[in-house]
């Protein structure tokens, strides 16, 4: 298991235009800058191959503790794919993936593609729930040790999230990847049974669960 200490500030400035100390004349403001902790030595203790759930309202840091981790990561050596970067070409889903069709063929069907239409179609002929599905695709293709999503299907209906959900972590731990998400919803806990559960309250509160933890609370 490796420990992944994760340690974010940031500095603020404010510009003091005249229109700035007027205001702050009249309202009695500071106009010091300021050092902000976000997270200060927070230790994640994850395995290769773990199912990383990370939680939270909006704005609370969901995305920061992921982009830390997954810096994190690459930084240990390990390759990091963002299946929310991958890009579409504008040709059929067959002639975009696999080294000849048979792989093709293969990678598609994994990720739950299994209709032939729908091979001989361009992505922005697909609903979102079958572009998901190639993503996964691709990221099975691009053999990379860990996969990252932020806004983890958010753009889907819950039932549709829910089956690519379970999809995404049963094809993850077929291949022996780590994945890393983030999201607002807890609804798809059951169908991703996370390893790793990380719930980001506010300021720099955060509670580590481990496996079926996290489901007792919700």
């Amino acid at each position: 298991m490796t420990v992944y200490r994760i340690d974010k500030k940031f500095d603020t400035e404010v510009n003091r235009s005249e229109r700035v100390l007027e205001v702050a004349e009249a309202f009695g403001l500071g106009l010091d800058d300021k050092t902000f902790v976000v997270f200060d030595n927070l230790d994640l203790p994850i395995d290769q191959g773990d199912i990383v759930y990370i939680t939270g309202q909006s704005g609370s840091g969901k995305s920061t503790i992921l982009r830390e981790l997954s810096k994190a990561m690459s930084a240990d050596g390990l390759s990091v794919s963002d299946i929310n970067a991958i890009e579409f070409e504008d040709k059929p889903l067959i002639d975009q993936i696999g080294k000849d069709l048979n792989e093709a063929l293969n990678l598609l069907s994994i990720a739950g593609l299994n209709d032939a239409y729908l091979f001989i179609r361009k992505p922005n002929e697909l609903s979102d729930g079958q572009r998901y599905r190639f993503c996964l695709a691709k990221l099975i293709e691009s053999k990379a040790k860990v996969w990252v999503a932020d806004e983890f299907l958010a753009v889907l209906d819950r039932t549709t999230a829910k089956v690519i959900a379970y999809n995404l972590q049963k094809i993850a731990r077929k291949v022996g990847a780590t994945v890393l998400v983030a999201t607002t919803h807890d609804d798809m806990v059951e169908d991703l049974a996370p390893n790793v559960t990380i719930v980001k309250k506010y300021r720099e509160k955060v509670v580590i669960h481990r496996n079926d933890e996290y489901k007792s609370t919700i």
